[in-house]
């Protein structure tokens, strides 16, 4: 106990030699702390963003049917039941599983003559997945009306419909009355369809059951989802599982290039760093010359003086890391919102990794005090240099 007092009462005295040096240490660790934290909260919520951002193109994963080039209408579909088997959570988060029927068929509008022919998409509560942007979804989605249907943009001035019109589809012997619901143009596939209800589809295609394929749209990263398209593949026999690749390679790609530049201007920056306090405590060396050598003199052991400046170096890192972490993280939110006009997300992550580089990298810029450790003495009392 009197050694664990005094052991702090030499480090108080320590941190209070030179209170200027001190300053310019912990300016340009708590510098280097801020940066540090801000470039990594900005790397942890980039990954995030971006995942969430694909995601919201519409599904990356598409079950099919196997096709060989002689299958008869039914077969070159799927049995809906398929998508009860589907997991519907991925690492705690759900998955979106919207079975979808594609077929052709006539459509003719009250007071016409001629039909012609369109695109139906039924899916389950009358939602289309948008492949291009999902604009519009909340429109699709709350087309739940048994009697209602979405148009797209295109279809809509082909056929020259006004809301609310009626609109008869017709597919050989079946047919679907509806009510024309428009739905905003996304620049997608979508405004080339007219979106029914999957039960409403099958009937008009004469296709119960059935569905033309089943999209998925699970979240997570790219290691994540390829997994998720395994396991996809070892449930679901008989079948083709295969990714959008566009979104999970396009999200891999955009994320190694942001991550590489973060990565290495955090580098830069804990170099940078330590290199200033390495400047900073090679003049606080040269100075305690005299302090180390009276320790020694009184008996003080070289692993016991070289943990006191130790000590000293990860105290100015846990300060300066405290502050400059916290200060990092108001940073990146703000430069999220200056740049990309949305604030980052503070990551729990960030500040106790930053804290710790920070005390990393402060040990590291405190190496010049090695030198200390081959102090003599007498050589100190001698005024040799």
């Amino acid at each position: 106990m009197p050694d664990r007092k005094m052991f702090w009462r030499v480090i108080r005295r320590l941190l209070g030699a030179n209170r200027g040096r001190l300053f310019v240490i912990l300016l340009a660790l708590g510098a280097g702390a801020a940066v540090t934290s801000a470039l990594l909260n900005l790397q942890v919520d980039a990954q995030r963003r971006l995942t969430a951002e694909f995601r919201a193109f519409g599904s990356n994963i598409v079950v099919a049917p196997l096709q060989n080039g002689s299958e008869s209408e039914s077969q070159v579909t799927l049995d809906g039941s398929i998508s009860e088997k589907i997991p519907s959570v991925l690492n705690g988060r759900l998955v979106g599983v919207v079975p979808v029927l594609f077929l052709i068929a006539n459509a003719q509008p009250d007071g016409t003559q001629r039909p012609i022919p369109v695109v139906v998409a039924g899916s389950t509560g009358g939602q289309i997945r948008v492949t291009g942007t999902e604009r519009g979804s909340a429109a699709i989605a709350n087309s739940n009306a048994n009697a209602g249907c979405i148009v797209g943009a295109r279809v809509i001035a082909q056929m020259h419909l006004t809301p609310d019109a009626k609109l008869t589809l017709k597919n050989g012997n079946n047919e679907q009355m509806c009510r024309v619901t428009f739905s905003p143009a996304t620049g997608g596939p979508e405004d080339d369809h007219i979106s029914l209800p999957l039960n409403r589809a099958q009937s008009l295609a004469g296709l119960p059951g059935r569905v033309s394929l089943i999209e998925i749209t699970a979240p997570g990263k790219a290691r994540e989802i390829t997994d998720y398209i395994a396991l996809l593949r070892r449930t679901l026999l008989g079948v083709s599982v295969r990714p959008i690749r566009q979104f999970t390679e396009g999200e891999a790609r955009i994320y190694e290039r942001i991550s590489g530049i973060l990565s290495a201007t955090i580098g830069v920056v804990l170099v940078l760093t330590a290199l200033c306090v390495m400047a900073a405590m090679t003049n606080v060396a040269m100075e305690r010359r005299n302090d180390v050598g009276l320790m020694k003199a009184i008996g003080g052991a070289t692993r016991r003086v070289l943990r006191l400046f130790l000590a000293e170096a990860a105290l100015l890192g846990l300060a300066s890391g405290l502050l400059g972490g916290a200060v990092g993280i108001l940073l990146s939110m703000w430069l999220g919102k200056a740049v990309f006009g949305v604030a980052a997300q503070p990551r729990l992550i960030v500040y106790p990794l930053a804290v710790v580089l920070t005390i990393v990298v402060a040990i590291a810029g405190a190496f010049p005090l090695r030198r200390l450790v081959s102090i003599r003495p007498a050589s100190v009392f001698r005024g040799e240099p």
